[in-house]
């Protein structure tokens, strides 16, 4: 029986070649912590988060000279970019003008109507979608006296933003209720998943730094996905941005909605592991980042269990006491001296992942 519940239907939109809704997969996204107005900068970061299999990058533009900017990343760029703005239209209006796949602002604190008006007849004319987000820390003032920073006062924010878009004839819409506890979160999107069909962006935002982060992230992203609401998601971490791609791949692979790469198995270690399984484990997590191939990997720590523990893996390793042993699908396969353990693991993943294209290159 799966974890996860049918998706919740929504609409379809896309940004820029990326499809958003419940016919397409749950894509990750990220954000850069560069200073967006440093081109190269930027570039080189965005770069390393699509090797990680990032799919969607949001910048932050504070400025003009940021939202110029984004002309010149785009062009060194493959994935679609979505301008992040705040308060300032015209940001908006000269961003869709450089060429970004999308814009996330807040409807409310736009300012007037016309301001408004001004940001989805440019949306329009480039056809690009708009994200309505809603963060529990900045919502509108008149909503937040009357239901506080609750998960009810998101969803009415969220359902008056949506409103005043599509009041305007704006339908290209994705919205996020996002809160820096996993309580209000889920039960924001819960709350507001039957009153629209809006696509949802989901994440806990604010999450924390590494191990705060990752748990918050996972528990709440991950009820949202179990429970079918979810259309992009984005782990949010004071962290290299590299690490909430890989954190959001891992929580879709554990639900067995969506794999990426190879799935890394490992043992917590016992008084019997007689090799360096921390160092060996993280070196070898490090290298497979890029890798496409969809195999299991293992990495135990001594020779007892190893195997058998691990039968289910396409491949791995197992220490000894100065030496380890290469298996797979639980069959040994030799002996390696423990100073050549890595080394031999990563040349036979790569023979297998290369034998694996061929096969699938001639079946093509």
């Amino acid at each position: 029986m799966s974890l996860v519940q049918e998706r919740r239907p929504t609409r379809q939109i896309s940004i820029g070649k990326v499809k958003i809704g419940s016919k397409s997969p749950v894509s990750v996204q990220s954000m850069t912590n560069t200073q967006t107005q440093d081109v190269a900068a930027t570039v080189r970061q965005i770069l390393s988060l699509e090797k990680a299999g990032c799919e969607i990058i949001r910048v932050a533009v504070p400025d003009m000279e940021a939202a110029l900017a984004i002309k010149k990343i785009k062009e060194q760029i493959t994935i679609p970019l979505i301008a992040d703005i705040h308060f300032d239209f015209r940001l908006a209006l000269a961003s869709a003008k450089a060429g970004a796949d999308a814009l996330r602002i807040n409807p409310g604190n736009i300012g007037e109507a016309k301001k408004i008006r001004a940001v989805v007849a440019c949306a329009k004319d480039h056809d690009i979608p708009i994200r309505i987000g809603v963060n529990a820390g900045s919502l509108e003032k008149e909503i937040e006296q009357r239901l506080g920073t609750t998960a009810e006062a998101m969803v009415e924010s969220a359902l008056r933003n949506i409103q005043i878009l599509e009041d305007l004839d704006f339908y290209n819409i994705k919205v996020s209720l996002k809160a820096s506890d996993v309580s209000r979160t889920v039960t924001a999107y819960r709350l507001l998943a039957p009153k629209t069909t809006v696509p949802f962006h989901v994440g806990v935002t604010e999450a924390g730094g590494l191990y705060a982060g990752i748990t918050k992230s996972a528990i709440g992203i991950g009820m949202l996905l179990a429970e079918g609401l979810g259309d992009t998601l984005r782990v949010s971490l004071t962290r290299d941005p590299v690490e909430e791609i890989r954190t959001g791949y891992e929580i879709l692979r554990a639900l067995g909605i969506r794999s990426r790469g190879p799935e890394l198995i490992s043992c917590p270690t016992c008084g019997r592991c007689k090799i360096d399984l921390f160092k060996i484990a993280e070196e070898i997590e490090k290298a497979l980042l890029e890798q496409s191939s969809q195999i299991k990997v293992a990495i135990m720590g001594c020779v007892v269990n190893g195997p058998g523990e691990a039968k289910e893996a396409d491949i791995g390793i197992a220490g000894g006491d100065g030496m380890g042993i290469l298996f797979k699908k639980g069959k040994v396969i030799r002996k390696i001296d423990q100073d050549k353990l890595v080394d031999q693991l990563l040349d036979e993943i790569d023979n297998m992942t290369k034998n694996s294209e061929e096969v699938n290159g001639k079946k093509e």
